[in-house]
């Protein structure tokens, strides 16, 4: 049987304990807790559906034990949405610019245009593409993805955001 072990994290901004396998990545832990907005794609890191902020830097959250994430801080796409104009402002765009197709890769998608913007990143549409490069959108909405996280980009530069 395999052993298991309470890890406590900052979860979208709330202060939880998680019991976890001693083996357990990070993705199972999330949605075993019902951090259902965490896709689950590949789980082995090619799909980027899983990716979370961790201390501030897009992770997939497949890749990462959940053991090695005790005392740190997730951020969801949910979360990011709900508490932070940056992530509100890409999901909203993600709308207008049509750019949730079937909608599966889309909070991992988020979850790195918010990385992407809030680290500097500027509208330029290859710079955006080498950032979402490790999400892969099952439909190929590329363009339109791209096209929302240059827009928020334009925006930002513009001082509207």
């Amino acid at each position: 049987m395999s052993e298991k072990i309470n890890i406590k994290l900052k979860i979208n901004g709330v202060f939880v304990t998680l019991e976890v396998l001693a083996h357990q990545n990070l993705l199972r832990a999330l949605r075993d807790n019902y951090y259902w907005d965490v896709k689950c794609g590949c789980e082995v890191g090619e799909c980027g559906t899983c990716t979370v902020l961790l201390d501030g830097q897009a992770v997939k959250s497949c890749t990462v034990l959940a053991a090695a994430c005790d005392g740190h801080e997730i951020w969801t796409d949910k979360g990011l949405g709900l508490s932070t104009k940056l992530t509100a402002r890409i999901q909203d765009a993600f709308v207008e610019c049509g750019s949730v197709q079937c909608g599966f890769c889309t909070p991992g998608m988020v979850v790195a245009a918010t990385d992407y913007l809030k680290n500097g990143g500027k509208p330029d549409r290859t710079a955006i593409r080498e950032a979402i490069s490790g999400n892969l959108c099952r439909c190929t909405g590329y363009v339109k993805i791209v096209d929302a996280i240059y827009k928020v980009a334009k925006d930002i530069e513009e001082g509207l955001l």
